[in-house]
C-alpha cells in the first residue's frame, strides 16, 4: 500500500468513527442542550476516535487530514449533534490553523499531547494588543466561546494599537493558554444551546511574539509554520476555507432533517384526516425537493475544498478571485441548506413545535449557524460579485 492510499483509508476510518457517532450523538443531545456545553463523555469520544488529532501536522502523530475530509467528518456529527458539530468544526478548524504558529508555539501547545484542544474567537473589534518588549499586551472580551469549556488553549483576534495609525490597524491573531483568560457565562441561547458559547475575558496579559501571527501570514503558504509543517493543507489561506468549517455543521444539520423528516413521513398520519402523509403529493415535492437542494450543497462544498487542495498540489495559490467565489458559493450553498430545512419544518405542522421532534431542534440550530458571518449570502454575495464586476475586494481577511 502506497503512502496515498495508507492516508486515505485514515481519512475513511476517521469519517466512519464519524458517522458511527449518530446513535451516541442523538442520545445525548437533550443532555447537551441542558447542560449548555458538549458533554465530557463526548470530547472523550473525539479524543479517542483519532478526530481531535485528525487536523494536526504527521510529523508529530497526527492525521493531516484535507479539507474535504474535515467537511465530511464535521457534517456527520452534526447530522447528530449540531451543538456537537460546531464545538467540533472550531477544535479542528484551530489544531490545524495552530500548525501555522512557530515552531516554539506548537511545542507550548502539543508537547504534552497532540490531543490538546486549541479553540478559536476571531472577532477582532473585540480585541486591542499593544506592542511591547518582546511581545504584545492583550486585552479584550470576545463572545462565541465555543467549545470554551473544553479548551486548554484559545485563539483570538485583535488589531494593534499603533500611535497615528487608527484607520487601518495590523491584524494579528494571539494564542493564549487557559489561565491567561476567563469564562464568563453569558450562553443561554435559543440556538445551538449546547456549545457553551460564552464570553472569554483577557486583561492585560503578556503574549510573546512567537505565540502571535499576523492575518497577513495567513493568505497562503507564508506562515511561519510552513517552514516545518510542508503538507499541503497548510498551503492555503485559512481565512479563504472558512466556508468549509460552518459549512459542514449546516450541511450536516440539513442532511439529518432530510433523514428524520422522511423516516417520519413514511409512517406518519395526519391528526384530523387520517391520511397517510407519504401519499399526499405536495410532501413527495417536499422530500425531493429538499434532498436535491442538500445533495447540490454538498457538491459546492465539496468541489470547491477539492480545487482548492488540486490548486496547491499544482505549488500555485489560489487567485483573489477564486478565494471570493468560494466563499460567495459556500454562503449559497449554506442557503439551500437552510431554505431546505425550513420548508422540511413548516411541512411537519403541529408536531414540529415540539422539542421532542429532531426536526424543531435541527430548525433552532441550523439558524444560529446560518447567522455566523462566513455563512451570510448577502456579506459574501457582495464580495463576489465586486470580484465579478472587477472590483476590489472588501474583505481583507481574503
Amino acid at each position: 500500500m502506497t503512502n496515498d492510499q495508507k492516508f486515505e483509508a485514515k481519512n475513511r476510518e476517521l469519517i466512519d468513527f464519524a458517522e458511527n457517532l449518530f446513535t451516541t450523538l442523538r442520545e445525548r443531545v437533550s443532555k447537551c442542550e441542558e447542560i449548555r456545553q458538549v458533554p465530557e463523555e463526548t470530547i472523550a469520544d473525539l479524543i479517542d476516535g483519532g478526530l481531535i488529532r485528525s487536523t494536526v501536522p504527521r510529523r508529530l502523530g497526527g492525521s493531516e487530514i484535507d479539507y474535504r475530509t474535515a467537511m465530511l467528518i464535521c457534517a456527520a456529527i452534526s447530522r447528530g449533534c449540531g451543538s456537537t458539530g460546531l464545538v467540533a468544526a472550531n477544535m479542528l478548524g484551530c489544531a490545524l490553523t495552530t500548525a501555522l504558529w512557530p515552531e516554539k508555539a506548537q511545542r507550548d501547545v502539543w508537547k504534552n499531547s497532540i490531543d490538546t484542544i486549541v479553540t478559536g474567537t476571531l472577532i477582532f473589534p473585540k480585541g486591542r494588543a499593544k506592542e511591547v518588549d518582546g511581545g504584545y499586551i492583550l486585552s479584550g472580551r470576545w463572545p462565541f466561546g465555543s467549545g470554551i469549556n473544553a479548551s486548554s488553549w484559545n485563539m483570538f483576534g485583535a488589531p494593534v494599537e499603533e500611535n497615528g495609525k487608527q484607520n487601518d490597524p495590523e491584524l494579528r491573531m494571539f494564542l493564549v493558554p487557559q489561565k491567561d483568560w476567563r469564562v464568563i457565562d453569558t450562553w443561554r441561547a435559543s440556538s445551538l444551546r449546547g456549545t457553551g458559547s460564552h464570553d472569554v475575558e483577557v486583561n492585560n496579559k503578556f503574549v510573546p511574539y512567537y505565540r502571535t501571527i499576523s492575518v497577513q501570514e495567513q493568505l497562503g503558504d507564508c506562515a511561519p509554520g510552513c517552514k516545518i509543517n510542508t503538507g499541503l493543507v497548510y498551503k492555503l489561506p485559512i481565512f479563504a476555507m472558512f466556508f468549509s468549517w460552518i459549512g459542514s455543521v449546516i450541511l450536516g444539520i440539513a442532511q439529518g432533517t432530510v433523514d428524520d423528516f422522511v423516516n417520519i413521513t413514511k409512517s406518519r398520519v395526519t391528526n384530523y384526516t387520517a391520511h397517510k402523509l407519504r401519499d399526499l403529493i405536495p410532501m413527495q415535492i417536499k422530500c425531493a425537493e429538499a434532498r436535491m437542494s442538500i445533495d447540490t450543497a454538498r457538491r459546492i462544498y465539496l468541489q470547491n475544498c477539492d480545487e482548492a487542495m488540486a490548486i496547491v498540489r499544482g505549488n500555485n495559490l489560489p487567485s483573489s478571485a477564486q478565494r471570493m467565489r468560494w466563499r460567495g458559493e459556500g454562503a449559497f450553498a449554506a442557503r439551500l441548506c437552510v431554505n431546505a430545512v425550513d420548508m422540511l419544518y413548516t411541512a411537519s405542522g403541529g408536531a414540529g413545535l415540539y422539542d421532542r421532534n429532531p426536526i424543531s431542534r435541527a430548525f433552532r440550530d441550523i439558524h444560529g449557524a446560518h447567522a455566523q458571518i462566513t455563512q451570510s449570502f448577502d456579506i459574501n454575495a457582495i464580495t463576489y460579485g465586486r470580484s465579478l464586476l472587477g472590483l476590489e475586494s472588501d474583505n481583507k481577511l481574503l
